[in-house]
């Protein structure tokens, strides 16, 4: 075991009940490979969580390097099973909430650099409630296409929309959130090829005008009480079944979306800018017993 995982510490924080291990590594010092990912992310042996996100100075990461002059920090995000991914919305916002509770950022406006590119974040003032929430600038969604995706699970069959947010989505509206199933395993999605390196699957149903609830199987998590990019996807995909699109009527568009773990709210504006609104908390912190890691 290397000197500096001897020194491990952690924080748990979620949003919306997406859960994260947050680990600070400011200058770029930890090697945290999948299998230790995974082991910290377990929730029967390890401090549980949904990904985790390792914190670092964009000018000591060779893949945020090039942000560095736009972001002081970078997310560097990994999934449960200790795969990465390029983006995770309620990640960004926990992300936040952590640099500003650590000192390391002052509230109010700050970036966040992520594989997807610098996301602008503002956070909100605490109030009397408590801190206030976090609004993510999450970039415009792209519907790359191709036409005909199909998610399956078990003998139902749905038509999906593929949306990207910097990570792949593909959207389905269903009559039943229960007719997702249990989403332990991925859902089956056709044809294999349009997502080489795997997708999120959302499935959708109506709540009221603008307004939709959904369920998530995440790539590499499993099924999870929250994805913020995944709610940025359905709000583009409701839009454009509804027959909304800013860029062509010139307003821009909010939709509420309920998840399991809590409430998001999603503005697409004129420009294709999709901004994310919701909670972040740290609740928890500490350190690693070294005969666990050592195990």
């Amino acid at each position: 075991m290397s000197e500096i995982l001897k020194g491990l510490r952690f924080l748990k924080g979620h949003g919306t009940e997406n859960d994260f291990v947050i680990v600070p590594d400011p200058d770029g010092l930890l090697d945290l490979p999948p299998a230790l990912v995974a082991r910290l992310c377990d929730r029967r042996a390890g401090i549980g969580g949904d990904g985790l996100l390792r914190v670092v100075r964009s000018a000591a990461h060779p893949e945020a390097a090039p942000m560095a002059a736009e972001a002081e920090w970078f997310m560097d995000y990994r999934n449960s099973d200790g795969s990465v991914a390029e983006m995770c919305g309620n990640g960004v916002r926990v992300f936040a909430r952590y640099l500003v509770t650590a000192g390391l950022a002052e509230g109010g406006e700050l970036a966040v650099a992520t594989r997807a590119g610098v996301r602008a974040v503002r956070v909100a003032a605490e109030g009397p409630d408590g801190p206030g929430e976090i609004t993510v600038t999450m970039g415009r969604a792209e519907l790359p296409g191709p036409d005909g995706i199909v998610v399956t699970v078990g003998e139902r069959q749905w038509p999906a929309l593929n949306v990207s947010m910097g990570n792949p989505h593909a959207v389905v509206f269903v009559d039943d959130l229960a007719h997702a199933g249990k989403l332990l395993d991925p859902p089956a999605v056709a044809p294999a090829a349009a997502y080489p390196a795997g997708v999120n699957v959302e499935f959708v149903v109506d709540r009221g005008p603008r307004h939709v609830a959904m369920r998530v199987h995440e790539r590499g998590s499993g099924e999870t009480r929250s994805c913020g990019t995944g709610a940025c996807a359905v709000m583009v995909a409701a839009a454009r079944r509804d027959g909304a699109d800013p860029a062509r009527t010139g307003q821009p568009v909010t939709y509420t979306v309920d998840l399991p773990g809590g409430r998001l709210v999603i503005t697409e504006q004129v420009d294709g800018t999709v901004l994310m609104t919701g909670p972040a908390v740290i609740l928890a912190e500490g350190g690693i017993d070294q005969r666990w890691l050592a195990g």
